[in-house]
C-alpha cells in the first residue's frame, strides 16, 4: 500500500456529479482505491495536494527507483478522453509532457511533470492535468503568448497514425448539429451567420490532412518546462486541419477582445499572429474560429454555459462571419 489514501477534492466531486450524474458518483467512490492500486504498480509515492481539472485528477508523485517527479493522472471514463495517451505517444515529448505509463481501461497516464518540478506542476488545464508551474496564462503579453500557442501547434502537427479519430469523418454529424442545435434553441444566431458555419464544414471538413492536432489548444494547457520552453498538456488527440485550433485563443482573455474599441479587428488581429506563428491558412483559421463559435455558443445555451459567456461567443460568430 501507498499509505493514506488519496482525498477527492469536493469541489471536484461536486462538478463530476453534477455532469454524469450516478455514473459519476461511482466512479468517484473507485478513486482512491484506483490510485493506490495505480501508485504501487508504477512505484510511485505523493509528493503534494491533489489537484484536478474539469475531468481529471492528479496526484503529483516521485517515481521511487530513480525519483524523477511525475503526475499520475485518472480520468472519467468517456470516449472524449480515449486518445490523449495516444497523442503523446505520438509525440514522444517533443512540444509535451512525455508519457510514462498508461492504462487505457482506467483512463489513467503517469505523466512527466511540468513547471520544473515543483509542487503540484503540470497546471490546471481543462481536463486536469495539476496546478502551478507557470503557463501561458501567465504571460501577460497576449501577442507573445498566441505567438508561442502557434509555434508549439506547429511542432505538435505531424503526421498522425491510423487509429486516431479523423475529424474528416465527423462532416456530416457536424453539419446536422449546427443545423438542428440552432432550429431547436429559438435560432439564438442570424441565419447567415449558422450558414457560413456550415459553408465551412462541407468546403473545409471533408478534405483535411491526417494531421495530429491537439484539439483544445488554450493558454493553461501550456505549461513552462525545464526540459523545453514550454510544454502542452491535455490534448484531445484528434486528425485534421491544424488551423481547428484557432478557436480556444480567442477565448482565452474574451474580455480582452469584448472590450476592444474594435473587436472583430482584435479577434482578427489574434488569429493572424496564431496563423502565422503556426504556419496555417490565415483565412482557414478565421472560418474554423467562426465555425467552431457557433458551435461554442449553442452547445454553452443547451448546457447552461454563464449568460455572459453565451453572448460573447455569439459576438464573436457573427464578428467573424
Amino acid at each position: 500500500m501507498t499509505g493514506t489514501p488519496i482525498d477527492v477534492p469536493e469541489d471536484f466531486a461536486r462538478g463530476t456529479v453534477h455532469r454524469e450524474g450516478e455514473r459519476g458518483r461511482a466512479w468517484l467512490a473507485t478513486l482512491p482505491g484506483l490510485a493506490d492500486e495505480l501508485l504501487r504498480r508504477w512505484d510511485c509515492e505523493p509528493t503534494d495536494a491533489v489537484t484536478h481539472g474539469q475531468v481529471g485528477l492528479v496526484v503529483p508523485v516521485r517515481r521511487r527507483y530513480d525519483r524523477t517527479p511525475a503526475v499520475l493522472k485518472i480520468s472519467f471514463p468517456h470516449p472524449g478522453n480515449a486518445h490523449e495517451p495516444d497523442a503523446f505517444a505520438v509525440w514522444s515529448g517533443r512540444g509535451a509532457v512525455r508519457l510514462y505509463e498508461r492504462d487505457d481501461a482506467r483512463f489513467a497516464m503517469l505523466l512527466e511533470r511540468a513547471g520544473g518540478g515543483g509542487a503540484g506542476a503540470n497546471g490546471v488545464g481543462a481536463n486536469g492535468a495539476g496546478a502551478g508551474g507557470g503557463s501561458l496564462a501567465d504571460v501577460a503579453d497576449t501577442d507573445e503568448a498566441v505567438a508561442v500557442a502557434g509555434r508549439l501547434a506547429r511542432r505538435l502537427a505531424v503526421p498522425a497514425p491510423a487509429g486516431l479519430p479523423r475529424m474528416s469523418s465527423l462532416v456530416a454529424e457536424w453539419e446536422c448539429e449546427l443545423r438542428d442545435e440552432g432550429r431547436d434553441l429559438g435560432s439564438p444566431l442570424p441565419a447567415r451567420v449558422v450558414a457560413a458555419a456550415i459553408a465551412t464544414v462541407r468546403e473545409l471538413g471533408r478534405d483535411q490532412p491526417d494531421t495530429l492536432v491537439h484539439g483544445d489548444l488554450h493558454f493553461t494547457n501550456v505549461l513552462r518546462s525545464d526540459r523545453e520552453p514550454w510544454l502542452a498538456i491535455d490534448p484531445k488527440g484528434y486528425v485534421g486541419d491544424p488551423a481547428y485550433d484557432s478557436i480556444t485563443l480567442l477565448r482565452t482573455r474574451f474580455d480582452a477582445l469584448l472590450t476592444a474599441p474594435d473587436p472583430r479587428a482584435a479577434a482578427l488581429r489574434r488569429l493572424d499572429v496564431f496563423a502565422d506563428a503556426a504556419e496555417v491558412d490565415r483565412e482557414r483559421a478565421r472560418r474554423w474560429a467562426q465555425a467552431r463559435a457557433v458551435t461554442a455558443a449553442h452547445w454553452g445555451l443547451r448546457h447552461g454555459d454563464p449568460a455572459w459567456l453565451v453572448k460573447a461567443t455569439e459576438a464573436l460568430a457573427e464578428a467573424l462571419t
